[in-house]
This record gives C-alpha cells, structure tokens and sequence, in this order.
C-alpha cells in the first residue's frame, strides 16, 4: 500500500458498514460471528472486507482456520472505527437533546482530586445558564481516561498522560499536583502514635489502587526510598469506597487525596494518620485531543472550568 490521498476514504469507498464490520470483528475475531451480529451473511461480510481490502491494496486481517487477527494496518482501522463510531452515537445524541429544547450531552472523565472541587463547582456554574446540558463525570486514573479519550468516549479529561501515549496529540494545560493521605479508621491501634513511621504501617494489611497507577507507584515507591518491606496483604481495587469500606471495618490502611479524604471521611469514623513526609503525585491537567473540535456544551464546560481554576490560583 502506497501513501494514500487526503480524501482516502473516497477513493476505496469506506462505507459506516465498514466501520460496524470492525467493531464486530474486533469482538469476536471470528467472521461468521460478526457477521451474524450485524445481521449480514458470512459471504457478505467477507465480500465487503474484501474488498476493502483490494481497494487500499493491503490485507487487514491475517486469515486462519479458527478466524481473523488484525495485523498493524488492521489495528489503525478498528482503532478509529471505535472512535468514529462514538462520535457519531454523540452527534444523535446531541441532535435529539436539541430537538428536546436541551443544550447537548458532555462527557469529563477526571483523576479523584479535581471530582471533589474543580468539577463539582463547574457543573454547579453551568447549571445555572444551561439547566439542559447533559453531563456525566467519569472517575478513574489516567491509564484508563487517557485510551477513551482516544476512543471518543470523552470529550475532555482532567488527568496526567501516562508513558507509552504520543504527547503530540493532545493539548495538556496544567492544574496542579495531587496531595495525598493515609487513612485508617478511628480506633486503629496507630491513630494515637506519633512519630508515625512507614514500618509501622507496613505491618497492617493495605488496600491500595492496583499496581501500575500513579498513586500505587508513587506509594510503591516510598516503600522502596525507605528500604521498608511493603506490606504483606494488600487489597488492589481503583474505587475508593471499597477502600474505606475496608478501612471502616479492619485495620486497614488506605492512601487518597487529601481532597477527597476530607469530603468523605467523617472524623467520627475515618483518621488521617500524621507522617512526617508530603506525599504527591505529578501535576494533572486539562487534557484534550489536539486535532479535535470541542462540541458548543464542552467548550462551554471546559471554559468555565479554565474560569474557576483561574479565580483559585
């Protein structure tokens, strides 16, 4: 395959039954399967791979008795599929919510710190001009808001890009760093000692977001400073009130953002346990992609958001 046109997609004829193909046969790797899902026969849907196929003068799929993988060329396609697909499941949205006399759907995906604050303040102000602008809030670390960003899935994220993502295609306006915190329940054998050093903790067992995000390596990483063996049993899980469910009924120890410890841990039942060190991680930021227009109600959303972070510093 030779480099192709700007107006490729012209030339060989993409048609969105294309793209559904795709994302059937990145399901289910399997033609019959996909076929079946689109309500097509296999002959069908290996005629119109095919001809794609013939049309870019490259396999996409690599053949074999028990279905199909993609090869790299195959890979780029699904990729964007997902990502065109979504976008097009926007757009309806958006033109329904229109034609309902609403303002439009947007959907943030944020790191745990700026849900407490940033976010909760800029939906409030939003609110206020456009009552009818649908937005939903998703929180997780950045290894998976960073992907579904990519994916279409989001319009905007609050959040760090992780290694391995080509920083080109995004736009990163910096916040601020995450503080974090130990907490334990009220009554731990630790709430009343101080000094509080790391070997102390490490002998209770510890739930903690699992190995790989941010806040795990930042606290693996303490561990390792110290030379102090980590912690024997540790529960791995990203959702925060699994951990404080955990915390509230045992002696384990969990680590959050200051932020968020102060929204849900009530002094009644939750501690904050002293250590002599500040811990953080790498700033997060606003993060968008580079080559992609905001729709009207996440532009909307994103400036206000700028508005407020602008009123804070």
């Amino acid at each position: 395959m030779g480099v192709l046109r700007e107006n490729w997609f012209l030339d060989v004829r993409l048609k969105l039954r294309h793209l559904q193909l795709f994302l059937a046969l990145d399901e289910h790797r399997n033609l019959h399967r996909a076929a079946a899902q689109l309500h097509m026969s296999q002959p069908a849907a290996s005629k119109l791979l095919n001809d794609l196929e013939t049309n870019l003068g490259t396999r996409l799929f690599d053949r074999h008795p028990r279905g199909l993988t993609p090869n790299w060329y195959g890979e780029i396609m699904i990729r964007h599929a997902h990502s065109m697909i979504s976008t097009l499941r926007q757009t309806g949205e958006e033109l329904s919510a229109l034609g309902e006399g609403n303002a439009g759907t947007v959907a943030v995906g944020t790191v745990m710190a700026p849900a407490v604050t940033l976010l909760t303040s800029t939906i409030e102000r939003v609110h206020r001009d456009r009552p009818g602008l649908k937005i939903s809030v998703d929180v997780d670390v950045s290894k998976a808001l960073v992907p579904r960003l990519l994916e279409g899935e989001l319009d905007f994220a609050i959040t760090r890009i992780p290694a391995g993502f080509d920083v080109e295609r995004f736009v990163f306006e910096e916040i601020g760093e995450e503080e974090l915190c130990f907490v334990c329940r009220q009554g731990h054998p630790l709430a009343d000692k101080n000094p509080l050093s790391l070997s102390d903790m490490a002998v209770y067992p510890w739930s903690l977001q699992p190995i790989g995000a941010l806040m795990r390596q930042r606290v693996d990483s303490l561990f390792l400073h110290h030379q102090v063996v980590p912690p024997r049993q540790i529960v791995d899980t990203a959702d925060l009130l699994v951990s404080l469910a955990l915390v509230d009924k045992s002696d384990t120890i969990t680590v959050t953002t200051r932020e968020a410890a102060n929204l849900l841990c009530n002094p009644q039942r939750f501690h904050l346990l002293p250590f002599s060190e500040t811990l953080s991680v790498q700033p997060y930021g606003l993060v968008s992609l580079r080559h992609q227009r905001l729709s009207p109600g996440a532009a909307v959303v994103m400036s206000t958001l700028r508005e407020i972070i602008a009123q804070g510093t």
